[in-house]
């Protein structure tokens, strides 16, 4: 992922890791709470197995409250943000720049290339009712 490009859709941004080189032994990448990480992480869960097909399409939803923050620790994928009046699409490729997913942003990631691995950090425990799937009424929720 390119860092000089900016994300210009409210309630997100990139997050760049602290990354230690290692020589031969490879690289490690931290993610702090507080420093790299902008709110305390209550959930860690990861995406894999995800075929390079057309039709594969995750996320199709947005959160009331939620805060995340998203990476491609294999491969690349293509996420599309969309806070309601601006859409934007960014390639996701480097392990350790990620976005930041804050609420009341419809997201879907699409395009999964090379075995892609997603990782996914988020501020609360799984709560259902928090999501909304239904992009006409995450559009009436944001416009109150």
């Amino acid at each position: 992922m390119n860092m000089d490009k900016k994300i210009i859709v409210s309630n997100s941004g990139l997050i760049e890791l602290q990354s230690v080189k290692d020589g031969f032994d490879g690289v490690l990448s931290i993610a702090e709470c507080g420093k790299h990480i902008p709110f305390d992480v209550k959930r860690i869960y990861h995406i894999y197995n995800l075929v390079n097909h057309e039709d594969v399409v995750r996320g199709k939803h947005a959160h009331k409250s939620l805060k995340q923050a998203i990476f491609c620790i294999n491969g690349s994928f293509t996420l599309s943000l969309d806070d309601g009046k601006t859409k934007q699409e960014i390639i996701v490729d480097d392990p350790g720049v990620g976005v930041y997913l804050g609420p009341e942003l419809w997201h879907t990631m699409t395009n999964f290339k090379n075995n892609c691995i997603m990782l996914v950090l988020a501020s609360d425990w799984y709560d259902e009712s928090d999501y909304m799937r239904d992009y006409d009424e995450f559009l009436k929720h944001i416009k109150k």
